[in-house]
């Protein structure tokens, strides 16, 4: 069986190392990396999007990141349970026009008992930024 550590029950240390290791995924832009931290049968929410499925997750992060460019991610831990964890996010990216954007939002986290997420449903909002007004500057890995 797939285990993706830290495992539910969450403490406030696990939760936050999970909060971690999903920022480091989606840092590195790569929706091959970042679907294997989902159950198959994953059900998402993204903004006006539901599908389920690592395959469709797949499809979207390469849409994704096909149209925001130059994406960097800031999560931080909200709130925990046994299973589930909410995060505030914040990531900011341009288009290809060069017009930047600051993304603000929330997830809600649920987690299968091999630490793999088997829900997630995502609210945001973009605001227009100027380059100048940018917070999250460093190097993809």
């Amino acid at each position: 069986m797939e285990q993706r550590p830290p495992l539910p029950p969450f403490t406030a240390e696990t939760a936050r190392q999970k909060v971690q290791a999903a920022e480091d995924a989606w840092n590195s832009r790569d929706p091959e990396r970042v679907s294997m931290a989902y159950t198959p049968d994953s059900d998402w929410r993204n903004r006006d999007e539901f599908f389920s499925g690592r395959e469709a997750i797949r499809e979207f992060l390469t849409r994704k990141w096909e149209k925001e460019l130059d994406y960097r991610l800031m999560k931080e831990l909200w709130a925990f349970t046994d299973n589930k964890i909410s995060v505030r996010f914040e990531y900011e990216w341009h288009d290809h026009d060069g017009n930047w954007f600051r993304t603000h939002g929330n997830e809600h986290w649920e987690f299968e008992a091999n630490g793999l997420m088997r829900r997630r449903d995502m609210s945001a909002n973009d605001v227009a930024i100027a380059e100048s007004d940018r917070r999250y500057r460093w190097e993809r890995e």
